[in-house]
């Protein structure tokens, strides 16, 4: 596994939902077995070049999204590959029966692509801001949960997931990302990836989190703690090894989620070090709280996700040592 960070970290051109789309017509090409479902929200989704190069393996389920979760499983019964997209909110919460029932529960190979995560939701308000997602699909049995951070690790994870065989959530911000990762890197879904070592603190982020802990890292530079930085893009199964190896180095953990920190990352970290390697952890993301309402920007700052926000709780942690 080969990754290379960035020297400088800016914001992408092109959105993760047109790398996703071109990415999975590639795919589709090469196997006849890989179709597309849509929950009536194909424009959202940037799906139309699939349709439209695929028509006879894409489906418009309509605004019915647990029927469609069936739907993918029906096709999956059927030999097919199939990849359902919505926003995360309806891809989960309102679909979590038939995630367990017709797709893990029966043991089948079904993607589940929810986009929009956190506070990525923005202008759609606390009934769309999914921050309670991967808790959600975490507790059922044999998902595995990953939440590619640029477009660069999208590219090279996807055509890995189509693979592979299982049920699946990829937890996808459609929008523009930070680019974090230089072209070629590659990773592989369950394994960390460490971004920059450090002997004091270890920081691990997922997500729109990862920019802003390697931030945290400079600023925690500047007060004289060496912060460790590991990129935890698969929430389930979580790399425990890695995990454990960051908390024994630094003896201090920060995590950091663009998710309710009840039952996410903070919570699968902790529960790893707990039966392990107990040491502080202090855990940056949303504090049992509904989403509301404003701009990416700004909701980041009202739930406390923003780089000063890791660092004081980096040096919360450190003190607790």
């Amino acid at each position: 596994m080969s990754v290379k960070v960035k020297s400088v970290l800016q914001t992408e051109e092109k959105m993760m939902r047109d790398t996703y789309c071109r990415v999975l017509t590639g795919l589709a090409a090469e196997n006849e077995n890989i179709a597309a479902l849509d929950a009536d929200l194909m424009s959202s989704s940037g799906m139309k070049p699939f349709m439209q190069t695929y028509p006879d393996r894409f489906i418009n389920c309509g605004i019915a999204e647990a029927n469609m979760i069936g739907v993918a499983a029906g096709l999956s019964a059927m030999g097919y590959i199939p990849f359902a997209h919505t926003f995360a909110t309806f891809a989960t919460r309102r679909a979590c029966d038939q995630v367990f029932m017709s797709a893990a529960y029966a043991k089948l190979n079904v993607r589940i692509v929810g986009t929009d995560p956190g506070v990525c939701a923005a202008y759609n308000g606390g009934t769309h801001m999914p921050l309670e997602d991967m808790a959600v699909l975490r507790a059922i049995p044999e998902i595995t949960l990953v939440e590619p951070t640029d477009s660069v690790m999208l590219e090279n994870i996807l055509p890995k997931i189509a693979e592979k065989y299982g049920v699946y959530y990829i937890r996808l911000n459609r929008k523009n990302a930070v680019g974090v990762f230089e072209s070629g890197s590659e990773f592989e879904v369950g394994k960390g990836v460490l971004l920059r070592d450090g002997g004091d603190v270890a920081l691990f982020a997922s997500g729109i989190m990862v920019a802003e802990a390697l931030e945290a890292a400079k600023l925690l530079d500047e007060q004289g703690v060496s912060a460790r930085v590991v990129n935890l893009f698969t929430w389930k199964p979580i790399d425990a090894e890695m995990v454990i190896e960051s908390a024994e180095k630094t003896g201090a953990v920060v995590t950091c989620e663009n998710h309710n920190v009840v039952g996410g990352l903070g919570s699968a970290v902790a529960e790893t070090l707990v039966k392990t390697r107990p040491v502080p952890v202090e855990m940056i993301g949303v504090q049992d709280q509904f989403g509301e309402v404003g701009p990416e920007d700004y909701l980041r700052g009202r739930f406390n996700l923003n780089a000063a926000d890791i660092a004081a709780a980096a040096l919360r942690a450190v003190k607790r040592k």
